[in-house]
């Protein structure tokens, strides 16, 4: 998608205000319009310092595919801050953490969070290690809750709902937010959001089952769903940008919606300049209502305001499959997806750093595996209160690490 939407009555006005000012062509009145509904910069204040690099406008030309293993941001400049021996503030390492009911094995997952309570809520792919959708098939409960303390399974459920659950959110509420990502093959699931009960219950659907499509009422991929204080949705839709050659109609956006489910607006489009996305992956918020996008492909962190005002990037974060902000504002990033192909040099593993600053303090190294010199990590983060991180062992990670859930227990 290549426009950030507004409500009809608001693009009368500037459409009127600027045929008068300027008598501009329809394309260059469209790129005024757009590149002030996303913005540049931030008010004065606290919060991370407003980057160099501008938003390109809304409506520029095509995106140019950069060469291979290069995005063509700032990232490119960066080394890995994980090779200066950073210390690694979760030395201990529980692999399997969290068993599935009923003895099952666990497929991949790039789902982890942390609920209200400090419970540990995540999925698993009901047996699938790849994205093959198979929780249409095999009618299991993809969505698990664990006691942070002790692993034991507190609940589950969502059987027979799910094609490929990909995002995981829990409200302030206890309320449980599920991207699906792919449709089936009936097209009667997939390409939502769903939100659950804290019980299992089913209280919203977002976007059209089983349909891709790039309107205000439909996802396309959609990778993430997180909730602001105020009950506003927001949606990271769009998995394909990453790849060298997206099909027709992939989209790069960010969507907003009230808390009842209304739309709002939307941002982005597949790109690499401030605003766009190569697979915006994963959000987060931090104490100031800040949102952190995992731009995954361009290998950068974007920061927004909540009406889509870019603020600033960050780059020493990898190729970042998922995001989670501790409440003292402390930002973890895992990449899962580093190679030699794409990201030369870096390693897979969790980066730490403070919110408000691109500046990577701490490192927890990835698993060794001897088919990836640069290791293995998880797809998806969280953190509970006492600082154990949790790790959900994704399709890149899944092969070579016993369990969907690896716990880093804190103490250095």
């Amino acid at each position: 998608m290549t426009y950030a939407s507004v409500a009809p009555k608001n693009w009368m006005i500037k459409e009127a205000r600027m045929s008068l000012a300027a008598r501009s062509t329809l394309v260059t009145l469209l790129a005024v319009v757009l590149t002030t509904v996303i913005g540049c910069g931030e008010p004065a204040g606290e919060g991370p310092p407003v980057n160099e690099e501008k938003p390109a406008p809304a409506a520029a030309s095509a995106f140019n595919l950069p060469p291979p293993g290069t995005t063509g941001t700032p990232a490119d400049k960066v080394m890995d801050p994980a090779s200066n021996n950073l210390p690694n503030p979760n030395p201990k390492v529980v692999t399997n953490w969290g068993r599935l009911p009923d003895g099952r094995v666990w497929g991949s997952s790039a789902g982890v969070d942390i609920g209200p309570d400090g419970h540990v809520w995540a999925y698993d792919r009901c047996g699938s290690v790849n994205l093959g959708g198979g929780c249409d098939t095999n009618l299991v409960d993809p969505i698990v809750k664990y006691d942070r303390n002790t692993g034991k399974l507190l609940t589950s459920f969502g059987a027979g709902v799910l094609v490929t659950p990909h995002g995981i959110h829990v409200d302030d509420k206890g309320n449980v937010w599920v991207t699906d990502f792919s449709a089936n093959k009936e097209g009667t699931k997939g390409h939502q959001v769903i939100k659950f009960s804290p019980e299992g219950k089913i209280l919203m659907r977002l976007g059209m089952a089983g349909m891709a499509g790039s309107g205000p009422d439909h996802f396309n991929q959609p990778c993430d769903v997180i909730t602001a204080p105020n009950g506003d949705i927001f949606v990271s839709d769009g998995h394909n940008g990453q790849n060298p050659n997206p099909p027709a109609g992939s989209t790069g956006r960010i969507m907003k919606f009230t808390a009842d489910g209304k739309f709002i607006k939307e941002w982005g489009r597949i790109g690499n300049g401030p605003g766009e996305f190569r697979t915006p992956h994963a959000m987060a918020f931090d104490s100031k209502g800040r949102l952190y996008v995992a731009d995954r492909g361009n290998h950068r962190i974007q920061i927004f305001d909540q009406e889509g005002k870019y603020i600033t990037s960050y780059y020493q974060y990898s190729r970042i499959s998922d995001l989670f902000i501790t409440s003292d504002d402390r930002l973890f990033a895992i990449d899962s997806e580093t190679q030699e192909t794409n990201h030369p040099g870096w390693k897979t593993g969790i980066r730490i750093g403070s919110a408000f600053e691109d500046k990577v303090t701490a490192f927890i190294p990835p698993h060794p595996w001897e088919k990836r010199p640069m290791g293995v990590a998880g797809e998806g983060v969280a953190v509970d209160s006492g600082g154990n991180v949790y790790a959900a062992e994704g399709p890149g990670s899944r092969p070579a690490v016993d369990g969907g859930l690896t716990k880093y227990v804190a103490g250095m």
